[in-house]
């Protein structure tokens, strides 16, 4: 880290940061996209280097930190397993090791946690988690952030992280990185988590590493877990790197489609939400994501916005 730096953090997971620091950075996400719509000037990371690390494809992600860091005045490398060491025999030590002397802030969107902690631990610069098999933490976020700027009082301000407290979000889907994140979110900022799954996609408690179990209840039928809800989120049924399992999940997943009944069973108010991309006619109906409830676009507009307070925040530490 550079003279005069706040100490160094990483946010390879949500519990990585505490309920306080969310609520400066949903307040700082307001303040930097009000000055992005109004065409403000703003670059606090002017000849700072992001590095940005994907083992697996992304759209969202991609354009979300590449245009936020230029936004904020700094520049970008992109690597990709193709065309650096980290797809051959070098090891993720060594690779974070060189990397970090040469950039400011890594993110990585990559398979195993594991990989991602093993960088982080040889690194001398924050490292932020972009996507892994089990974490994703920048989505629940920005996921976040858009409820609050949706259904917030009076919008995000000082009672953003308040607002949540109480508030029942339901997971319709796969007990995945997403499920596992939210459970994490909802320990932290005081809500509850209604999963329903398949059998045999369960949430992993060990995996989502949340000791409050009154966070989260577990609905055999998504049609329970949708009742009074005031967010129903959902995500496709197959996730990146288990291609393999289409076909079986189709037929496993058949009954856990958002669809106009489910989001009936919510309260009036809820909002749906799902990370994209989007299956129409698989995990979700066209009726719903393309419907009056649905906050979709917000939600991935928002990736850019939430990114850019948390690299601010990493680099820079409170500002003001």
């Amino acid at each position: 880290m550079k003279p005069g730096a706040p100490p160094m953090k990483h946010y390879l997971q949500f519990k990585d940061l505490r309920a306080e620091e969310y609520a400066y950075l949903f307040e700082r996400t307001r303040i930097i996209k009000r000055r992005f719509k109004n065409y403000e000037r703003y670059q606090p990371l002017a000849d700072r280097t992001l590095a940005m690390i994907f083992e697996k494809a992304s759209t969202r992600t991609r354009v979300s930190f590449e245009a936020g860091m230029y936004q904020m005045g700094g520049s970008v490398v992109h690597l990709t397993t193709g065309d650096s060491q980290l797809g051959r025999a070098e090891p993720i030590a060594d690779s974070a090791r060189v990397i970090s002397r040469m950039c400011d802030l890594v993110m990585i969107r990559t398979f195993e946690q594991e990989r991602i902690t093993a960088f982080a631990a040889h690194s001398r610069v924050p490292v932020i988690n972009g996507l892994t098999n089990e974490y994703h933490p920048c989505q629940i976020l920005a996921d976040l952030y858009t409820y609050i700027e949706h259904r917030g009082p009076g919008g995000v301000g000082a009672g953003a992280v308040e607002c949540l407290r109480g508030k029942v979000v339901a997971w319709v889907g796969d007990g995945n990185n997403m499920a596992h994140t939210w459970l994490q979110a909802a320990e932290i900022l005081g809500f509850t988590v209604h999963v329903s799954t398949p059998g045999g996609y369960e949430v992993d408690p060990a995996v989502a590493g949340v000791s409050d179990r009154s966070c989260w209840r577990v609905f055999r039928d998504p049609m329970d877990a949708c009742r009074g809800a005031d967010l129903v989120t959902t995500d496709v049924w197959t996730s990146m790197g288990y291609e393999a399992e289409n076909e079986e999940r189709r037929r496993a997943f058949a009954d856990w489609c958002v669809d106009a009944e489910m989001m009936a069973a919510a309260r009036p108010d809820a909002l749906f939400m799902h990370c994209l991309p989007a299956h129409r006619g698989e995990e979700v109906a066209a009726e719903v994501i393309d419907g009056p409830q649905s906050v979709v676009w917000d939600e991935a507009e928002n990736r850019l916005h939430v990114q850019k307070a948390l690299m601010e925040y990493l680099l820079l530490g409170r500002i003001g």
